[in-house]
């Protein structure tokens, strides 16, 4: 059985915008990919506000470069890892750019290859948050310069990926984050990111 690792941040957890909860199983796109691949194993590793750079003041597993590596420990016969990290470290106190981007991605990359050179990375680059993000509750860690710096680094993740001999897939170009909140997925939104991974993940 194929071994699916889905590792991101609140958007893979399947945050719901406006109730601060959590979507089913089937209905956030990493519950949905069970179904529509039914002889894979789909390993759920999302988790709210989670960095991919940055050490997080939340801790280890919110510290997505720190952590992978020994989650990864006791997980080294995975076939794909969905890589879906950068949007919170364009938080306002990171201070987020170019470099830090590319060499944080390289890190998460050689992570997964130091421990199974066979498996397949998939990179999915941040969402690109909407400017209403600054009239709601995470006002308290995004503001208008968080939105510049995601276009910033934005074409670091599709290169970097490329450089790396990873495939890369942007959500962007099929769902964007809710009016709610500027930040996280609708339930239809989910749905649709399922079934273009699924459909993407058959033909690698």
């Amino acid at each position: 059985m194929k071994k699916i690792l889905c590792y991101g941040d609140s958007n893979t957890f399947g945050f719901i915008p406006g109730t601060c909860g959590r979507y089913e199983k089937n209905q956030r796109w990493s519950g949905i990919l069970s179904q529509l691949l039914p002889d894979s194993e789909i390993i759920e590793e999302g988790m709210n506000n989670r960095t991919g750079f940055f050490k997080s003041p939340e801790g280890l597993k919110h510290s997505g470069g720190d952590y992978l590596p020994i989650y990864l420990q006791n997980h080294k016969d995975i076939d794909v890892c969905i890589i879906s990290l950068g949007t919170n470290d364009a938080q306002f106190f990171y201070n987020l750019n170019e470099n830090i981007a590319y060499n944080g991605l390289k890190h998460l990359i050689n992570s997964i290859k130091e421990i199974n050179s066979n498996t397949k990375i998939i990179i999915i680059p941040p969402v690109r948050i909407k400017e209403n993000i600054i009239d709601g509750i995470f006002s308290m860690q995004f503001d208008l310069k968080s939105v510049e710096r995601i276009e910033k680094v934005f074409p670091i993740f599709e290169k970097t990926a490329k450089e790396n001999d990873c495939f890369y897939y942007d959500l962007n170009k099929i769902v964007t984050p809710s009016d709610i909140d500027g930040l996280h997925y609708s339930i239809e939104s989910h749905s649709i990111i399922a079934k273009n991974l699924a459909d993407f993940i058959c033909s690698l």
